[in-house]
């Protein structure tokens, strides 16, 4: 792959930190980590060593890439902080957020649970209240987030959330078109300090 320059150096990635995960997924994370690394783009991630968090930053790390792990004391233990990668150890959840947005000039979105929901609404959130332009690609293997999608649709077409909002990510069901689709995606910039929302 050839590398990628400009403004878009840093991808943050949510994903599962479960190591039940189902084998392709972990799979795709790895195939994402090495895609990372190829186009010279540093991985900006939860820090755990566990589940689509662990198989992406050890690929990434593997092929010769750039990871930063961020993540609160508290998980250290649950979440297997994976030292061979360069990372933080922050306080809380709201502070790990907050990192990402520092530290990050896209974001991508593979298979995961409660947690990555969490991240998820109030990364869209916040680029429903244009804190942020940065572009968001999900990965979506077998429409994983398909139900997702439907319940955003629910809320605009309940007249709760703009019509304008659907636009605010796109969707990709291969690997290998995650990065292209963060290029093409909203102008890739440096995030906004959100220090008085986080």
């Amino acid at each position: 792959m050839v590398p990628v320059t400009g403004s878009l150096q840093s991808v943050c990635v949510f994903c599962g930190s479960s190591d039940a995960a189902a084998p392709a997924y972990l799979r795709a994370a790895g195939d994402l980590g090495r895609a990372l690394a190829a186009a010279h783009l540093r991985l900006v991630y939860g820090g755990g060593g566990v589940g689509l968090m662990g198989a992406t930053a050890r690929a990434a790390h593997e092929a010769g890439g750039k990871v930063l792990g961020i993540i609160p004391t508290f998980l250290m233990g649950k979440e297997r902080a994976l030292e061979i990668v360069e990372h933080e150890i922050v306080t809380s959840m709201h502070e790990r957020k907050q990192r990402f947005f520092e530290e990050s000039q896209g974001f991508v979105i593979l298979p995961g649970g409660i947690g990555t929901l969490e991240e998820v609404v109030e990364l869209l959130s916040w680029r429903r209240l244009d804190l942020h332009q940065m572009p968001v690609v999900f990965y979506n293997p077998d429409n994983f987030w398909n139900p997702l999608f439907d319940l955003f649709q629910h809320t605009v077409n309940a007249k709760l959330t703009p019509e304008s909002f659907m636009g605010a990510w796109s969707v990709v069901d291969r690997v290998e078109d995650i990065i292209p689709a963060l290029l093409a995606g909203p102008k890739a910039g440096t995030s906004p300090m959100l220090a008085g929302l986080a």
